[in-house]
């Protein structure tokens, strides 16, 4: 047996040695930051139609809105600029910076007054005072993944609409668990958010049509 077969059996089998001692490769989950999300926003890769949220670090796809969707988000910021005044924000379905990981684009919030409207960066958690998510065929993934996300963040209290069933869950006492109280009023109960608590609405009110100042002009 030649020189050269004996080197060339000697080179597979230390390369055979050296495979089996190395650690086996895993793929792994990639969390893109809020930093790298803003960067391929700027690049361009999203396009002016796109509903994208990122949350811990997924990007998630949202479904087109709806018209009774948009159509209930529009009554809602009315029914609340009309009573909050200057002492709130009233954003709707814009971002929320929880985390590292994590920007969401609630349906509404109302946020603490600021005199340049968040123009230096967006709101955090901190900034909320109420949360609302108007839910119809996203109702799963609002209750059972975006919820348990602003609970960890502190957000102080959310409003999860139930289109469907026309009714309200509030959630208050935010927790890394969850959130430790979770009410389902009647649509006859009066309701306030716990920091606006000169802001009073009736449940039944959430889902009815706000009635437009008659023009007697």
């Amino acid at each position: 047996m030649s020189s050269v077969a004996l080197l060339d059996r000697d080179a597979v089998a230390t390369t055979a040695a050296t495979v089996e001692t190395l650690e086996p490769l895993t793929p792994h989950r990639y969390r893109l930051t809020v930093t790298e999300y803003h960067l391929l926003g700027e690049s361009g890769i999203f396009d002016e139609e796109s509903r994208i949220e990122l949350i811990q670090g997924d990007l998630i796809a949202m479904p087109p809105i709806g018209e009774r969707h948009a159509s209930k988000t529009r009554q809602l910021n009315r029914l609340f600029s009309l009573q909050v005044g200057d002492t709130a924000i009233v954003d709707v379905q814009n971002p929320v910076m929880l985390d590292a990981h994590s920007e969401p684009q609630p349906d509404m919030v109302l946020l603490k007054p600021r005199p340049d409207f968040y123009e230096s960066a967006h709101p955090r958690a901190e900034d909320v005072l109420l949360l609302i998510e108007v839910s119809d065929s996203t109702l799963r993934y609002d209750r059972d993944t975006k919820v348990p996300l602003y609970a960890k963040a502190g957000i102080p209290e959310v409003w999860l609409l139930d289109l469907m069933s026309q009714r309200v869950a509030i959630y208050r006492h935010p927790s890394a668990d969850g959130y430790r109280q979770i009410q389902f009023p009647a649509p006859e109960e009066l309701i306030s958010p716990s920091l606006l608590p000169e802001l009073t609405l009736r449940i039944a009110d959430l889902f009815l049509p706000t009635r437009l100042p008659t023009n007697t002009n």
